[in-house]
């Protein structure tokens, strides 16, 4: 295969053909329709919130949910539906010259939005912790959930520059692992499937923590949805046993 034929099938199909179809994270977002990213001719969507702006008071203002979801988020949607249709010119028109570049801008964006899409559902405006199935493994992996809490808010909170801190399931070795991601796509495992991500771009917390993101990511504790996490690992499970 050369690499225009390559460019031409693995990367304007949709999310779902930019990783292999046996990849479980690219099946988890076909089948799981919370992560519905694309519509039907592979055009990247945004779901809608789940919940009204003001739902994550006082740990989340109001403010910055809508700017983060609708300029940041948003923008990382549009951006990579640019970032398609350039790669599409570039192969229509057989210059692939700048090929390379707007492929790691779509890395970078469509990265962005599946965290993006995650964050979102892993938040509640009450305090709940991990239970069932997800608990035996977290205790199974970490020793306890205070440790494995201790690990993802240290993780989080020590980001260089911009990213975000991850609970993924990995399923070459069953086992929970918790990742630091630089950006949206640095620093990732592949074959992990996220189940909880923690936001630490400054967009993230600046209007209302100012600089103190130790302080946002304590606060965040507050309205983790450990359910939403717990569905996402028995979605993950029954992909993958």
């Amino acid at each position: 295969m050369n690499r225009k034929t390559f460019l031409k099938s693995g990367t304007l199909a949709g999310a779902a053909t930019l990783l292999s179809t046996g990849n479980a994270f690219a099946q988890h977002l076909s089948s799981n329709p919370i992560d519905k990213l694309v519509d039907a001719n592979g055009n990247y969507i945004q779901q809608s919130l789940p919940y009204s702006e003001s739902f994550l008071e006082p740990y989340m203002d109001a403010e910055t949910l809508h700017l983060h979801y609708t300029f940041h988020h948003g923008g990382a949607v549009k951006g990579a539906n640019k970032d398609l249709q350039m790669i599409k010119k570039a192969l229509d028109e057989n210059n692939l010259e700048t090929v390379d570049f707007w492929t790691k801008k779509l890395t970078y964006h469509f990265s962005s939005h599946i965290l993006h899409s995650i964050f979102w559902t892993n938040l509640t405006n009450k305090k709940t912790e991990p239970s069932g199935d997800l608990r035996k493994r977290i205790e199974k992996n970490f020793g306890s959930y205070e440790r494995l809490k201790s690990l993802i808010a240290e993780t989080s909170k020590n980001v260089d520059g911009n990213g975000w801190g991850i609970v993924a399931y990995q399923p070459y070795s069953d086992s929970l692992t918790v990742l630091q991601c630089e950006n949206h796509e640095k620093l990732t495992q592949w074959g992990a499937i996220p189940l909880l991500v923690i936001d630490v771009w400054e967009h993230a917390y600046y209007l209302k923590y100012k600089n103190k993101r130790t302080d946002f990511v304590d606060a965040l504790f507050n309205i983790i949805n450990w359910d939403n996490a717990a569905l996402r690992l028995d979605e993950a499970l029954k992909l993958t046993k």
